[in-house]
């Protein structure tokens, strides 16, 4: 199969190079993607930011029609998604359906965001120079958007840009993974179908370095990067006076205090570790246990590793398939290798099953200066430790350079309330794994983690300019 850039609703039938993708599961070549050049990379730029005026224009209800659209057009073409989601990240099918119909959520909520009054007035008569003006505030498009998503969730993260953009009146371009653009491809002509501008929504497939070039040109007023925090934050350095939205990843932890319901979090967490291979930006990757119950978690995490279901993606029970490439395998494989070395001690699992197949693992006595502590993994491997304070517990898990999101599991509310106001991350689950993510939340980190929030209300604000108007009544 082939796959091109989208530039006007019409297939870039030039290109100036191929780039090769493969089933990760099966090694097999998957597609062959067309690179888009400078003049297909132009057009795209020059038509969306001259569809700014059109798009703005759009009323609110005709904006919420179009992604109402949308979402019905996503669900009824959901097994077209799905089938690209499992053979080109190799996403565990039953994951894939979960994301299709979380896409099909953020497009709902989008249309609901578009009919919600954006605005206030503001009582300038509240001071004696104001007196006789009412202000009157509205949010105003910013203009053209710009995504890069990454290939874990090609399709749910695609709408959490283009979605909010539509919804807010902008002109939007996406740059999806070559390994992963078949979602963000359909997604696209779907959007165009139901009735967005051609004009307005593009997918560009190029390399690297025109991606730069599209994140460095003065026309987009807004970047919104999902990916590695190495990219995301050159990619702020090179955008200058753009709004720019990072998601960024982490090394998320999950807290379990002596109180906590054991069951319930061996549960989760080997749900929230292991899940797509840890391919997940909030993927439980450190657990840090009180030491009364430390002994008893392992065990019990110990028995649900054992238990875990890993292999072919296509098969229902699957929960951990194959990483993305092997070169991901390899660089996941080498700091679990580390920490032993180092170390550490393979509590449960491990051992490589292919080129591209991890069979999850959890470790302890992992010393703090590993890579597999310090970094984010994106692989499927948790790391345990013990704590003895509240305190000591907050320092463990803000350690290090990231704060995306983190879990809590305890019965007790001035604990949950101590942690919540100790943890340097951008959001605090309760009872449950930092996996946890529901479409209309407030979604970003501090840190190295990133900037600025996704969930669609947060990022219309990202997307859209307060102006006043002092109205003389």
């Amino acid at each position: 199969m082939r796959r091109r850039s989208l530039v006007c609703g019409r297939s870039d039938n030039t290109g100036v190079g191929r780039y090769s993708a493969v089933d990760p599961w099966s090694g097999k070549p998957q597609l062959e993607v067309v690179l888009s050049g400078d003049a297909v990379v132009e057009q795209a730029l020059e038509t969306a930011h001259q569809a700014r005026a059109s798009t703005a224009a759009l009323p609110p209800y005709r904006r919420a029609e179009i992604l109402d659209a949308l979402a019905e057009a996503v669900a009824a073409h959901g097994d077209e998604f799905v089938r690209a989601m499992v053979a080109e990240v190799g996403k565990p099918v039953t994951f894939a359906r979960g994301e299709l119909a979380r896409c099909v959520t953020t497009l709902r909520f989008a249309a609901g965001e578009a009919r919600r009054p954006a605005g206030e007035l503001v009582a300038l008569d509240a001071v004696p120079a104001g007196e006789g003006r009412t202000g009157l505030v509205q949010r105003f498009p910013v203009g053209l958007v710009v995504g890069i998503s990454p290939f874990n969730f090609p399709l749910n993260l695609v709408a959490h840009k283009v979605a909010p953009a539509m919804a807010a009146g902008c002109p939007w371009i996406i740059k999806p993974p070559l390994q992963a653009p078949t979602c963000a491809l359909l997604l696209a002509k779907l959007a165009i179908s139901a009735g967005w501008p051609a004009s307005a929504g593009h997918v560009l497939l190029v390399d690297d370095q025109r991606a730069q070039n599209l994140v460095q040109d003065p026309r987009p007023a807004a970047l919104s990067f999902t990916g590695s925090d190495t990219v995301g934050w050159k990619l702020k350095a090179l955008a200058g006076k753009k709004r720019v939205m990072l998601e960024l990843g982490g090394a998320a932890p999950v807290i379990i205090h002596r109180d906590a319901d054991l069951d319930l979090a061996a549960a989760r967490i080997s749900f929230g570790g292991f899940a797509f291979a840890g391919q997940v930006c909030i993927s439980v990757q450190r657990v840090l246990a009180h030491r009364d119950i430390y002994e008893d978690l392992c065990g019990r995490l110990a028995t649900a590793t054992d238990a875990l279901s890993f292999g072919d993606p296509n098969r229902e029970d699957t929960v951990s398939g194959p990483l993305i490439d092997q070169g991901a395998a390899d660089r996941v494989q080498a700091w679990l290798d580390d920490a032993v070395q180092a170390g550490g001690r393979v509590v449960a699992g491990g051992g490589r099953q292919g080129p591209r197949l991890l069979r999850p693992v959890l470790l302890d006595q992992v010393p703090p200066d590993q890579a597999l502590v310090q970094r984010e993994l994106f692989g499927p491997g948790i790391v345990l430790a013990p704590y003895d304070t509240v305190d000591q517990a907050a320092a463990l898990a803000n350690a290090g350079r990231f704060g995306l999101q983190a879990g809590v599991f305890t019965r007790d509310i001035q604990v949950l309330m101590a942690l919540y106001r100790k943890l340097e991350v951008g959001g605090l689950i309760h009872d449950d794994v930092p996996t946890f993510r529901v479409d209309q939340m407030p979604y970003g980190g501090v840190k190295d983690s990133g900037l600025g929030r996704e969930g669609v209300r947060y990022a219309i604000a990202e997307y859209t300019e307060p102006r006043l108007l002092a109205l003389r009544a």
